[in-house]
């Protein structure tokens, strides 16, 4: 599974999302010299999915009054199929607000005006957010899919030791051949050994 980690190491393009001219340059003016760089500013009117899949920024950063359902629901999307850092300023200090954004994927929340000196610490922090969530995230899929494999094999070799009269090692062993002799995982014999018994039924 290719990771979604954004490297600190090289430049990261950011998506600014700012309808207020003035301010956008004071955060591009703030990140000068920093391996956070500017590329493409965009209105909060902008289709953000559209804009994401067009430029693929390695940030995203949003500075509005407050986030309307659309902005939330596409980062949720964007959390779901293609995992970003995202910064949000707002004016809003609403705790549900707060809540329904992080939950849409945002990983640092920043409410009111922000010295120029902060500004690059909060995107450090919002990428080391980002990148341990992506850590834990792999971690506990590849856990359920450890699972899922072992609940299939099982499955398998029960079938195997009902259907054929076979003890747990000889089932597990013809499992292993099968898939050795096939190329395959031992999970996807299990998974066709399983659909041709529940046929045969």
């Amino acid at each position: 599974m290719p990771s979604s980690d954004v490297c600190l190491e090289k430049p990261l393009d950011i998506l600014l999302i700012d309808d207020d001219l003035d301010r956008a340059a004071a955060f591009r003016s703030a990140l000068d010299k920093s391996r956070y760089q500017v590329s493409h500013l965009v209105s909060s009117r902008t289709a953000l999915l559209k804009e994401v899949d067009r430029l693929k920024p390695d940030i995203i950063v949003i500075d509005i009054e407050s986030p309307d359902r659309d902005i939330l629901e596409s980062l949720s999307t964007l959390s779901n199929f293609n995992p970003k850092p995202v910064v949000m300023f707002c004016d809003q200090e609403d705790t549900g607000l707060i809540n329904q954004s992080v939950q849409s994927g945002v990983s640092a929340y920043v409410v009111g005006d922000v010295s120029s000196s902060r500004v690059r610490s909060i995107l450090d922090a919002a990428v080391a957010r980002f990148n341990q969530f992506q850590h834990l995230k792999q971690e506990l899929d590849e856990t359920k899919r450890k699972l899922d494999s072992r609940r299939l094999i099982d499955k398998a070799k029960h079938l195997l030791m009902t259907q054929k009269s076979l003890t747990e090692q000889q089932a597990f062993s013809s499992l292993r051949k099968m898939a050795m002799d096939s190329g395959q995982k031992m999970e996807d014999v299990a998974r066709t050994l399983i659909s041709l018994f529940n046929t045969l039924d």
